[in-house]
């Protein structure tokens, strides 16, 4: 078996720590003493927000053959539920991994194939977080059609250069996972510990690793950085995921960066499972030997590295040449007075009117006085009245889909990876109108 990470020589630049280059063998070296202090038995939770330092733990515990957990999020509340329900478990941060004097002999190889590497869990942005287990082979598999994805992205002038990567996400998160863990450690990528927030943070953080550079955002953060009047170092890809991007966000993107935008489409469930280049693509393009089978729930998605098929309740309009766009969510369609609509579709309609720069729209628990169960929407448009908004709404939406309330807010509370859950939704609601009543 191959030592990790793959295709780099012990005195080769793995990782860069601010301005400092890692070699391979002081990864293998940082590698050996974390695994050197777990136990064989158990598994362990992975909360390092240095991202070196995640990849550390996360290759220390492949050597021990102990399975990662990886939190729904960093929020003390899912830390601690993890850490209830595997008592058993190690927990590893980045003052654990600081492994600054030690020494020692472990030797780190990836596992057997059917080895569980990582259980994710969901982002329980529409319920509660459920588990998902992953096998090596399956990580190994979806990190090699990632690679060539990315690979394929970067202009032809960087020749054989190793890409690096600039990730904002979180490791813990399975696209964060994914795109700025598994490819650097099987897929050849250079990778930098950081996980910067502000535009100017980004810049610096690119601007530390050599080209060609690979930016891994989400679409939040990369209208941000879009808008921003920050200069940025050549990029040779942007990639986007978590939450789909509309087609003229892409494109500004495209123009900010000079760079092109691949956006992949996946779950915690399935990982990346299809991709397309947003500013020119309607249609997502499944990878190879990815087959769609639709159900009364949603989507049934087969791939052969799969334990079982996997169940998303994304809606799809397939084409003869296995291309496919999403319609909605099963649970994001919404039934009013005979006639349906996907929550989806009303938020892509806001988002796209002029001065809105963020939307969430979501189904509160409150009906209106006939029953029905009405929508709402929580919106960032800095200027416009929720009347305004509306205004320009009603040509292309029927009225019974009108969100009501439609709530005018200065930021919505997403998470690391711009997601929003519906309690923090409906919290949101219920305090704009209580805030009305006391006025």
């Amino acid at each position: 078996m191959r030592a990790l990470p793959h295709g780099f020589g012990p005195d080769e630049s793995f990782a860069r720590r601010a301005a400092a280059a890692v070699p391979a063998s002081s990864f293998h070296f940082d590698v050996a003493v974390v695994a050197s202090t777990l136990a064989p038995a158990g598994s362990c939770i992975n909360l390092c927000k240095d991202r070196y330092r995640f990849l550390v733990a996360f290759a220390a515990a492949i050597s021990r053959g102990k399975t990662t957990l990886l939190p729904a999020s960093h929020a003390p509340s899912a830390v601690a539920e993890l850490v209830a329900a595997h008592p058993e478990s190690t927990t590893l941060d980045d003052a654990t991994v600081d492994v600054a004097g030690a020494r020692s002999s472990f030797q780190c190889a990836p596992p057997a194939d059917d080895f569980v590497a990582v259980v994710g869990h969901t982002s329980g942005s529409t319920g509660a977080p459920a588990a998902h287990a992953k096998t090596w082979a399956a990580l190994f598999a979806v990190t090699t059609l990632n690679a060539a994805t990315v690979r394929d992205a970067v202009r032809p002038s960087a020749g054989r250069q190793r890409p690096w990567i600039v990730a904002t996400v979180p490791p813990q998160h399975m696209y964060g996972l994914e795109l700025s863990v598994l490819l650097p450690l099987v897929g050849g990528f250079g990778i930098h510990s950081g996980k910067p927030l502000l535009p100017a943070d980004v810049a610096v953080a690119l601007g530390q690793v050599p080209a060609p550079r690979v930016l891994v955002s989400t679409p939040v953060h990369l209208r941000v950085l879009a808008e921003s009047g920050v200069d940025f170092p050549e990029v040779a890809v942007v990639v986007s995921a978590t939450a789909p991007l509309m087609k003229d966000a892409a494109r500004r993107v495209e123009r900010r960066f000079g760079a092109r935008l691949t956006e992949m489409f996946g779950s915690t469930e399935t990982c990346v499972v299809a991709t397309r280049r947003t500013a020119r693509q309607e249609y997502w393009r499944p990878y190879p030997r990815i087959r769609f089978e639709h159900a009364t729930m949603g989507t049934v998605v087969h791939a052969p590295w799969f334990r079982e098929p996997q169940l998303l309740q994304d809606i799809l309009d397939s084409r003869p040449d296995g291309s496919f766009r999403v319609i909605g969510r099963h649970s994001d369609m919404v039934e009013i007075a005979g006639k349906r609509v996907s929550l989806a579709d009303l938020t892509r309609r806001i988002a796209s009117l002029p001065g809105v720069q963020d939307v969430h729209v979501f189904q509160p628990d409150a009906r209106d006085r006939a029953g029905a169960a009405r929508c709402a929407a929580l919106v960032v448009a800095p200027g416009l009245s929720a009347q305004e908004i509306l205004r320009q709404l009603r040509p292309g939406v029927d009225a019974v889909f009108l969100p009501r309330p439609l709530l005018v807010v200065p930021q919505l509370p997403r998470n690391e990876v711009g997601k929003l859950s519906i309690e923090r939704a409906k919290a949101l609601l219920t305090a704009a109108s209580r805030s009305r009543r006391e006025k």
